[in-house]
């Protein structure tokens, strides 16, 4: 395990550094990512896809779906969506942090907070018999040491039901982690919502 951290922060070191430190995310203003994957739980795996608009690559929209397609999962279908924060990238872009290596950059200024609702169909039920809250972290690992290309995202968290929520002793049908692995896109798009130029001056 030593071992192999020791490489990785080897070839990290290694990598030759990048002329843009941005590493193509202000090349516009709006990041899109569309994925799919699937979606562990204690109580089954689910297939999922995933959308996820972000301003600056840093605060945005996540919207998703996933559904078992007729296994045993518990629930068996789920609609979410929420608010995401990333707060490296630009903390750390403005005052010169950026290690100029692509790869790594990408990846710490991945970290996401995420928090968002959900509603849910039980394997007796109906869609919307269950709805919550959800509480999130993300990481994302680029296959490219680009801003625009495939990528991995992890996405974990906890979600509760409003039932557990107002009752305050959530059963475990109304409290679950889950963690979701997708392959994902990643567009960077000039929507003109801010002026990404001026941002390219810094």
């Amino acid at each position: 395990m030593i071992g192999t951290l020791a490489l990785v922060l080897g070839a990290l070191d290694a990598a030759p550094l990048s002329p843009d430190p941005t590493v193509g995310r202000i090349d516009g203003d709006l990041t899109v990512s569309i994925g799919a994957g699937a979606t562990l739980g204690p109580r089954g795996v689910r297939a999922t896809a995933d959308m996820r608009l972000r301003l600056l690559d840093s605060a945005g929209l996540f919207f998703g779906y996933e559904d078992c397609f007729g296994s045993s999962a518990e629930p068996t279908r789920v609609l979410y969506t929420g608010l995401e924060l990333r707060p490296l990238f630009l903390a750390r872009w403005s005052q010169g942090l950026e290690l100029q290596r692509g790869f790594a950059d990408l990846l710490i200024d991945s970290f996401g907070l995420e928090i968002g609702g959900f509603i849910s169909q039980p394997q007796k039920g109906s869609i919307g018999d269950r709805v919550g809250l959800q509480l999130g972290l993300g990481l994302e690992v680029p296959l490219l040491a680009r801003a625009i290309g495939p990528w991995i995202g992890l996405h974990g968290g906890i979600r509760y039901s409003d039932a557990g929520l107002a009752r305050g002793d959530e059963t475990a049908l109304d409290r679950a982690l889950y963690l979701s692995i997708t392959l994902a896109w990643h567009q960077v798009l000039a929507a003109h919502l801010v002026d990404a130029g001026d941002l390219g001056s810094h």
